[in-house]
């Protein structure tokens, strides 16, 4: 019994104990790390066979870019923000959260959040009138700025593509390092699979995750997808000096404004239309009634001459019968 207790003493001795080795299989394979090089060690064929070539690790170094990219909004987002917010969660490993900021607060504060959780990024959704969507890209505090129009959002869980990727995977950047893993990140993996692309196309930048196919390198979409249409790019952080404008931008209650009086314009168009058609036929309606042929063998009649009295007619004399009785002497002599 005290050697059973003793033995139970001596492996959880061994657990806590750091760097330690466990009792292992003597006969077990010896494995042998060899760097990938030109030149290959020379041994023994006979210890080729006990041995396992194992290559060496992709990432070594240490973690020196420490950005890291908080991601939040304001209040009043919908849902489909909120999983568009997730994904790019999923999609950046060194970026953080936090609780929706309301709508009272100025942007100004957003510098300090950033400061509290220790971030030099910040990718920030401002939501207005419950259908409209900002996206301010910030390098806090110091800026410089960029505020876009979110369009045509369509989440990972939406599209259902076949792509996929390693999460926490570097990608290829073309465009903002803001949205690039930093290198041996804690939380990343040491593989390059998928590709971020920005293109400029219709004066707006339309992004697309892609992953890239081992075969023939060719790519398939993992979503999400969206639009951003530039508005401003300031110099500060959530604010400070105009330094860009993008004069083809149309704020979306303008555009909205344009779609109602185009379609009053379509109706107004209609009504004038139907009231022409009505005076046309009015105009142009012809009775059926009247036979016009109906009078071509009718012959007038003679002419009397109009005789005109140039002096007044002669009064008539009017005799009264005087032997004629009273109503009542009649009456009486019934």
């Amino acid at each position: 019994m005290r050697e059973i207790c003793a033995g139970v003493k001596n492996m959880s001795a061994f657990k806590r104990k750091r760097g330690g080795q466990a009792p292992g299989n003597k006969k077990a394979k010896k494995a042998k790390f060899v760097a990938d090089t030109s030149e290959a060690p020379k041994e023994n064929e006979q210890e080729k066979t006990h041995e396992i070539t194992v290559p060496a690790p992709v990432s070594q170094g240490k973690w020196k870019n420490k950005e890291r990219v908080l991601i939040f909004s304001s209040r009043g987002i919908n849902y489909r923000t909120r999983h568009m917010m997730q994904d790019l969660r999923t999609m950046m490993p060194h970026s953080k959260a936090d609780t929706k900021m309301d709508r009272k607060d100025k942007l100004f504060v957003v510098n300090e959040v950033c400061e509290i959780k220790n971030c030099n990024k910040c990718i920030f959704f401002e939501a207005k009138k419950k259908q409209d969507l900002y996206m301010w890209i910030a390098n806090s505090p110091h800026g410089p700025s960029a505020k876009f129009l979110v369009q045509n959002i369509h989440t990972l869980a939406e599209l259902k593509m076949t792509g996929n990727c390693l999460k926490g995977s570097r990608p290829l950047l073309s465009f903002d390092p803001t949205f690039s893993t930093p290198r041996y990140h804690p939380k990343s993996q040491p593989f390059v699979d998928h590709v971020f692309t920005f293109t400029i196309n219709d004066d707006r930048i339309w992004f697309r995750n892609y992953q890239i196919m081992e075969e023939d390198a060719a790519l398939v979409e993992i979503g999400p997808r969206f639009v951003l249409n530039l508005i401003k790019v300031f110099q500060g952080s959530f604010g400070g000096p105009t330094l860009f404008e993008n004069p083809n931008f149309t704020s979306p209650n303008m555009h909205r404004r344009q779609i109602r009086l185009a379609a009053a314009a379509r109706v107004r168009e209609k009504q004038m239309v139907k009231e022409l058609q009505k005076l046309k036929r009015a105009g142009t309606k012809e009775d059926v009634t009247i036979d016009v042929t109906a009078d071509v063998f009718l012959t007038p009649a003679d002419e009397t001459p109009v005789l005109i009295q140039t002096e007044a007619p002669e009064p008539k004399v009017v005799k009264k019968n005087k032997h004629k009785a009273f109503k009542r002497q009649r009456m009486a002599r019934k």
